[in-house]
């Protein structure tokens, strides 16, 4: 018996729903709306923190603690989601998660004081991280293998698309109409992509390894724990930069409000076309892709950080910056996939585990040093960090055991 060391390959076996190896295209469009709901709910307490504070008298940091436990309870839910209902359908289950969000928006407008804001994003959060945690091992049977990245980038279209709306959404239609006929709306976004997925996705059995003994067997792998740190490196990284580029880009020259906006809209319509090659990079040159882009997204930060006065090259950083990161989600949930084709629902949860908790903890840790040293060393730094989790991330071996 011996266990040999190979290379995550271009494609894997992973299962597809349909044998005769026809896509079910219209049930990851399904699943792309699903992730545009929620994760347009998640970022817009961004654009309301002060309306909200005002309305419920409290502080806007007292607000944005909102956000925090949002992402605090996916490190949690994320993994828990699949052995908890280890055997409901998963149409059924994606359809449970977008209404859990659809009530957690009404609550958040209804809300009279702020404990039931907090209780509301905590659903939230229950919500984003489940249906995180389920959407590699659906789209993986939703169509044949060699497809399985451009699936994933047509899913993660839904969260590029929530970058570049859900922000000046919020800000547009909060000033309008108030801020909890927004939160009205984004309920009534979330309802939509329920009765989206329930009539285009097929009925989807709980994929193999959905359990507990299947999550504990995930987290036992050498390789999947060396990719989840790298995962959280990268993550962390580039939160740890991203939390504060409203400070950095306060040193580009002549800079005003509405420039800001644009600056922020420019790095989310890189993101959208970070995604777009990444479905294709994912199927094709996975590994090559967990090496490049986070050392564009290191560069870019890294220029951003010290040549802010260089007006073409900071606002081109920027724009990088986001078509980086943007192919991450794509890149790390097929990776996933392709390390444990047995475990996706485990290695999925465990992703999403990864990515709340590197939010939390890069945020963190680039306020210290933001405090300590600086924001150009805090966005330095970030890049260092994310290039070092790409690199992690991309030595991970699947390892195999031949008789």
């Amino acid at each position: 018996m011996s266990v040999e060391t190979s290379p995550v390959p271009d494609t894997a076996s992973v299962p597809a729903v349909k044998p005769e190896g026809r896509a079910s295209w219209g049930g990851v469009v399904a699943l792309m709306a699903g992730v545009f709901a929620l994760v347009t709910a998640e970022f817009l307490p961004a654009s309301l923190l002060s309306p909200i504070a005002s309305g419920l008298h409290i502080t806007e940091g007292t607000a944005g603690q909102a956000v925090t436990a949002t992402a605090l309870i996916g490190v949690v839910a994320g993994p828990a989601i699949g052995p908890l209902f280890r055997r409901l359908d998963r149409r059924t289950l994606l359809v449970g998660l977008a209404l859990l969000a659809a009530l957690s928006n009404i609550l958040v407008a209804t809300a009279p004081q702020f404990w039931v804001l907090l209780v509301a994003r905590v659903l939230l959060g229950i919500a984003i991280s489940g249906f995180w945690s389920m959407a590699v091992a659906v789209a993986a049977q939703l169509v044949p293998p060699a497809h399985l990245g451009r699936a994933m980038m047509i899913v993660n279209t839904g969260v590029s698309l929530a970058t570049v709306v859900a922000v000046p959404l919020g800000a547009f239609l909060g000033a309008l109409w108030g801020w909890r006929a927004v939160f009205v709306l984004v309920a009534v976004m979330s309802v939509a992509a329920a009765v989206a997925q329930r009539f285009l996705l097929p009925r989807v059995a709980p994929a193999q390894g959905s359990g507990v003994r299947a999550l504990f067997g995930a987290l036992r792998s050498p390789v999947m724990l060396v990719g989840l740190l790298g995962i959280a490196l990268l993550a962390g990284g580039h939160f740890a930069g991203f939390t504060y580029i409203r400070l950095g880009a306060a040193d580009i020259p002549g800079l005003t409000t509405a420039g800001l906006a644009a600056l922020l809209a420019a790095y989310g319509l890189g993101g959208f076309a970070g995604n777009l090659v990444a479905g294709v990079v994912a199927d094709r040159r996975l590994r090559t892709g967990l090496v490049v882009m986070p050392a564009v997204l290191g560069a870019a930060v890294t220029v951003f950080a010290l040549l802010p006065n260089q007006v073409p090259l900071a606002v081109a950083a920027v724009v990088l910056w986001g078509f980086a990161f943007g192919g991450v989600p794509t890149l790390v949930q097929t990776w996933a996939a392709r390390v444990e084709p047995e475990r996706m629902e485990a290695a999925g949860g465990l992703v999403v585990a990864a990515f709340q908790l590197a939010i939390a903890l890069g945020a963190a840790a680039g306020g210290l040093l933001v405090d300590g040293a600086g924001v150009k060393e805090a966005l330095v730094a970030g890049g260092i960090v994310a290039v070092l989790g790409g690199v992690l991330l991309s030595t991970a071996r699947r390892r195999r055991t031949d008789g």
